[in-house]
């Protein structure tokens, strides 16, 4: 049955005003927005005054409200205002990733301890319903692979530089637009993606991977070389969230790829973001729709809402197999390395090398490499480098090949 809900929602920016446009649009809704709290009240809105305060506790205190909307950017801001509305009985939808990578395990522990819930479908793929599709229709443990782009700002930036802009042109574009912020490091670094990747994850394998254990590596060390050379290839970058279930080992990072035309991101561009899922039984399914702005996600802001009025809440049942399940990080991949001299590039221990290019102004080597040798540089700060990730090429190292590569390394240093 129906039920009335009563809002309180905590911000009124891009996404919290596209959240009163639509709540005031649909007329299948039971539910109502009765106080905003924001940070600066000298701001012009486009509702009136009365709405308005500072004051968390005019939502957090009120008997009436009975659903929070947190849709600000601060997380440990959030973290308080969430516990707080959990602790009183109020149903909480969030749309803050990094909140929520950094806290799943507790904030589900407090909803399901006041018998609420937490949902939180805007944090991932703007308007793209893939948390509750992992949810409801891949409710099994059937899944094999999960990866997308999930950041529509690096995804405009690489579809600008595509197109032959700079990195810092194409950027800066993007923040004229208003799809980058002023600094862009958790966008441009892989954060933003890889605090969505850790959703993905809870809700695809039921693993949860505490965020500083997932690589992230994003595009800002992106030369005009290395967008040159996928052109002439006839191949494209992309910055995707990778996710695998190997048996009962999970890998997981952040990196952009080299890929293909009929790979499924090759034509996703600009803002939008595309998840594929595979599965044992429905093979590969895409989901593609606009990752950013304020009605997309608004959109699943608005489809939480929604969820409520029957009293709605995530299950987790594939959690269940957790305890089974590892984090894996004794894998390989292929990749494209680019490095601004040759000796540069020879600090970078291959196990298999497939392509080597030396010129004046850079070299470059694809081959493969093991992510140990990847977690030996901190990539997101190399300005010397830039590595891109050539798709379907992970693969798990056995530990008796690690434990022979790491005593032919000591073999070799002693020897030098």
């Amino acid at each position: 049955m129906k039920k009335q809900l009563t809002i309180g929602l905590f911000g009124f920016g891009c996404v919290g005003t596209g959240l009163y446009e639509v709540l005031n649009k649909t007329t299948l809704l039971q539910a109502s927005i009765k106080h905003i709290v924001i940070k600066d009240l000298s701001k012009k809105r486009i509702i009136d005054a009365s709405y308005f305060s500072t004051d968390a506790n005019r939502i957090l205190e009120d008997g009436e409200i009975n659903v929070v909307v947190e849709l600000i950017n601060d997380y440990e801001a959030a973290y308080e205002i969430v516990t707080r509305a959990l602790k009183a009985g109020k149903h909480v939808v969030s749309a803050n990733k990094k909140l929520i990578a950094y806290y799943l395990d507790e904030l589900l522990s407090l909803a399901k301890e006041n018998q609420v819930s937490f949902l939180y479908e805007a944090s991932v793929g703007g308007s793209i319903p893939i948390i509750r599709n992992l949810e409801e229709y891949y409710n099994n443990d059937s899944l094999s692979n999960i990866n997308g782009i999930v950041n529509g700002t690096t995804n405009y930036i690489l579809t600008k530089t595509s197109e032959g802009q700079s990195f810092d042109t194409a950027l800066k574009t993007a923040q004229e637009l208003g799809f980058a912020e002023l600094d862009p490091t958790s966008d441009v670094d892989g954060f933003d993606a890889k605090y969505k990747l850790v959703l993905l994850l809870k809700h695809a394998f039921g693993f949860t991977a505490r965020q500083d254990q997932v690589w992230n590596y994003g595009i800002r060390q992106l030369k005009d070389w290395d967008a040159t050379y996928a052109r002439e290839k006839s191949l494209k970058i992309k910055l995707l969230a990778f996710g695998t279930r190997i048996d009962n080992q999970i890998v997981g990072f952040v990196a952009p790829h080299l890929i293909p035309a009929n790979h499924f991101a090759f034509n996703v561009e600009n803002e939008f973001n595309a998840v594929v899922v595979e599965a044992l039984f429905s093979d590969k399914q895409l989901f593609l729709g606009k990752g950013a702005g304020s009605h997309p996600t608004a959109s699943a802001v608005l489809s939480d809402i929604s969820a409520l009025q029957f009293d709605y809440a995530y299950e987790y049942k594939k959690s269940a197999s957790e305890d089974t399940l590892n984090f894996e990080t004794g894998f390989s991949v292929k990749v494209y390395l680019s490095a601004t001299s040759q000796e540069k590039l020879d600090q970078i221990e291959f196990l298999e090398t497939h392509e080597t290019y030396a010129g004046q102004s850079h070299s470059y080597k694809i081959g493969v490499i093991s992510y140990e040798e990847i977690q030996k540089q901190n990539w997101n700060d190399a300005s010397d480098y830039f590595l891109a990730v050539i798709p379907d090429s992970v693969q798990l190292i056995k530990k008796s090949e690690l434990e022979q590569e790491n005593r032919t390394h000591l073999i070799e240093e002693k020897l030098s």
